[in-house]
């Protein structure tokens, strides 16, 4: 990419310098990444600790699962309204919010010495979380816009994005078992102090990329509740069952609520949500086809942990240390396969086979048994997995923000993670029950007394792990199917990407185009390719070009 260089002596127009690109653009990434890092490893890093932490803090077996419950309803519930914010009160300014109250919320649960502190303060990081989160993907969207810089910027933050539960598994390990559960939160709390300094110095927020529309209150209301809801009843039926009322009660209020934050939206002023960004069919696509890959991981993680753990005997540590070849692999699918590849051919090629390459992946882990090596099994699984998602994440992270107006930068990015974290719930929660049933379905028909009693309980339970990877393998094949079928963009900056967005433009999916910041060199004649009329016209607003043929007044 060429920046725009001005003859000696002269200046940058005001408008085109505010659009350049920042110069210290690709420093920030490293600080937004960090922050990603954090909330994503979160998800995952109390899971180890949580025996340690509820022994400890005296938490009932049957408010345990709160401990994480309590950060997905407030993560999940609240991610629509933190993209809004983001795009209200600016995204660097909700970005460093986000980091001090993360921290915050962090102290106070590795402080906690009861029950109600513990359950408080991870509400409270999945508060900030869904400030942080939208934010961090936002702040990407309208920076790096030049089809190369994206493609590499959202390379590091789809390996982030992918590898980070994994990275939580082996640091919830090591810190567990090295130091105390209570540093899985204290760890935070220099990782945003970390961030928080190289954001407020580095960060440069766009010119005129804000949504000063007034708030949709009926809109927060609706899809907080709604969201809330939805991913309360998985989480409720993942412990008590698909029939229990309360279960059911929550997902028919949720049903209720989302119709109804629906019905709003098509009628507000200054919608939370627009409709425009679900419409379109690229985004629409990504949405479904990444949230349906995260229900078939989540699963994964909860499976391998309890396979590694309970039937091989490892221990946290070496637990997380086995899953660094699904990491690694996300890391180089993402950023040596996704991020190559991406300029060069339709996201679609990239998506579909990413999601198939993890299909296969998961179909490996079908054939777990007790004694199954991990060398043989469950590596190669986990490589095939790793660059698969790694593959396919990276194209999904833009596209899901590709286009997009600036003002609706933030809850497009909310949207990703919101597909995300409803897919985490749903995964856990469907697979764990198919897994529970498959595996009291085999303690049923192989009746043993004493010494085999072990050997088939592990049976048993290798059987319902195996079962509910094979609905997982099925998800992720309807995941590439629907990648490749909905999401017809082609190549980045190739004429088949250009009609589209120009379609789009001309439906008025887009009421301004995103921040330029490829500007080919000072116009020497007027309409000349490159020039200032392509810069103007690429902007919002009427055309500042004269018409071919007419000649431009020069000023003296």
């Amino acid at each position: 990419m060429s920046t725009t260089s001005a003859p000696a002596g002269r200046a940058l127009p005001p408008d085109q310098a505010a659009d350049a690109p920042d110069p210290r653009r690709w420093k920030a990434l490293v600080f937004i990444a960090l922050a990603q890092l954090m909330v994503v490893l979160d998800a995952t890093i109390v899971n180890i600790a949580l025996p340690s932490a509820q022994q400890d803090l005296g938490i009932t077996d049957g408010n345990r699962q709160w401990v994480i419950t309590a950060y997905a309803l407030a993560f999940g519930g609240l991610l629509l309204f933190g993209g809004r914010i983001s795009d209200l009160w600016g995204r660097k300014r909700t970005f460093l919010t986000g980091l001090v109250g993360f921290a915050l919320a962090s102290a106070l649960g590795g402080a906690a010495d009861g029950q109600a502190l513990m359950l408080g303060a991870r509400a409270l990081q999945g508060v900030f979380g869904a400030l942080l989160a939208p934010a961090a993907l936002s702040l990407l969207a309208v920076t790096f816009t030049d089809v190369r810089e994206r493609a590499k910027a959202f390379g590091v933050y789809g390996a982030i994005a992918g590898a980070g539960g994994a990275i939580g598994l082996l640091l919830g390990g090591v810190l567990t078992e090295y130091l105390n559960w209570r540093w899985t939160f204290f760890v935070n709390i220099p990782i945003a102090a970390v961030a928080f300094i190289g954001a407020y110095l580095l960060i440069r927020e766009p010119a005129r990329a804000r949504d000063r529309a007034p708030l949709d209150i009926p809109g927060v209301v609706l899809s907080t509740t709604g969201l809330v809801s939805l991913v309360h009843g998985f989480t409720r039926a993942e412990t008590h069952g698909w029939s229990d009322s309360l279960t059911v009660g929550s997902f028919v209020a949720a049903g209720v609520l989302l119709l109804a934050f629906v019905l709003v939206e098509r009628r507000v002023a200054a919608p939370l949500l627009p409709l425009r960004v679900l419409m379109d069919r690229n985004r629409g696509g990504v949405y479904l086809s990444l949230g349906l890959a995260v229900i078939a991981m989540f699963g994964l993680f909860l499976f391998l942990t309890y396979y590694l753990q309970v039937v091989q005997g490892y221990s946290p540590v070496r637990t997380g240390f086995a899953f660094l070849p699904m990491s690694a692999g996300m890391i180089i699918g993402s950023t040596q396969i996704g991020a190559r590849l991406m300029t060069r051919v339709p996201p679609r090629l990239l998506l579909g086979p990413g999601f198939l390459a993890a299909a296969l992946g998961m179909l490996l882990l079908t054939q777990l048994e007790v004694g199954s090596s991990y060398a043989a099994v469950v590596l190669p699984a986990q490589v095939l997995l790793g660059l698969g998602l790694g593959t396919a994440f990276m194209p999904a992270m833009s596209m899901a923000t590709h286009g997009i107006a600036p003002r609706d930068a933030g809850v497009a990015s909310a949207m990703v993670n919101t597909s995300q974290q409803v897919g985490g719930a749903i995964g856990t929660a469907l697979l764990n029950t198919i897994a529970a049933s498959a595996t009291a379905s085999y303690l049923a028909t192989h009746a043993a007394t004493g010494e085999a009693v072990r050997r088939v309980q592990a049976e048993a339970m290798v059987a319902g792990f195996t079962q509910a990877i094979w609905w997982a393998v099925g998800i992720l094949a309807v995941a590439a199917a629907l990648a490749v079928t909905l999401v017809t963009a082609g190549r980045p900056g190739g004429p088949a990407a250009a009609s589209g967005d120009a379609r789009d433009k001309g439906a008025g999916e887009h009421a301004e185009a995103a921040p330029v910041a490829v500007h080919l060199g000072w116009p020497t004649r007027p309409g000349r390719a490159g020039g200032r009329c392509a810069v103007s016209a690429a902007r919002a607003g009427p055309p500042r070009c004269p018409r071919a043929g007419v000649p431009r007044r020069r000023s003296p």
